[in-house]
C-alpha cells in the first residue's frame, strides 16, 4: 500500500504482532505494527493519530517562529479532518485549526497554511492588504497554494 508523508510517496508496511500498535518511519517506508485482526477502521485511527502527532511536531515550531516575525499570538491550535479547508482561524479565540491531511503535504505547503491562518489574526478578509502581507511574509506562497489546490483533501489510509 502507498501513503504520503510530507509530500513524499511512502510504502506502507503493515506488520501484525501481539503488541501495542505503533508506527515508525524508516526512510520512505511507514511501518505500522498492529495486533492481528485489527479492523480497517482501527488501522485508520492509528494512522490518523500518527499523522496528527507528526503534524503537531511540524506546526508547533512554525507557529512559534511566525509569532515572533508577525508579532501575533496564537492561543492554541487543533488538528482535525476537514472536508473543504486546509485550515481555519477563529480570530476571537485566536485559535487555529489545521486539516489532518496537511501531514501528507510538503513542508512549504504546511508553512503556507500556518502563515495564512496566522495572518487572519491581523487581517480578517482575503483582501488586497492580506495578499500584500502574504507576499511580504512568504514570497513563495503562491506556488504552495497551487500545489495544495492541485491535490485532493481526502487521502487513503491503512
Amino acid at each position: 500500500m502507498k501513503e504520503y508523508y510530507l509530500g513524499k510517496r511512502c510504502l506502507l508496511k503493515v506488520i501484525e504482532v501481539d503488541a501495542p500498535p505503533k508506527i515508525v518511519l524508516k526512510r520512505r517506508t511507514i511501518v505500522m505494527q498492529i495486533r492481528p485482526g485489527t479492523s480497517k477502521e482501527k488501522r485508520r485511527k492509528i494512522m490518523d493519530e500518527w499523522y496528527r502527532n507528526q503534524l503537531k511536531e511540524i506546526v508547533t515550531p512554525l507557529i512559534a517562529m511566525w509569532e515572533k516575525r508577525m508579532k501575533v499570538r496564537v492561543a492554541g491550535f487543533g488538528i482535525r479532518r476537514m472536508k473543504t479547508k486546509w485550515g481555519s482561524c477563529n480570530t476571537e479565540s485566536e485559535q487555529i485549526l489545521f486539516n489532518l491531511e496537511l501531514a501528507k503535504k510538503p513542508v512549504d505547503c504546511i508553512e503556507y497554511i500556518v502563515v495564512h491562518e496566522m495572518l487572519h489574526l491581523l487581517v480578517r478578509r482575503h483582501n488586497d492588504q492580506f495578499i500584500t502581507c502574504m507576499h511580504k511574509l512568504l514570497p513563495g506562497w503562491v506556488n504552495s497554494r497551487i500545489k495544495l489546490n492541485r491535490s485532493v483533501l481526502a487521502g487513503n489510509s491503512a
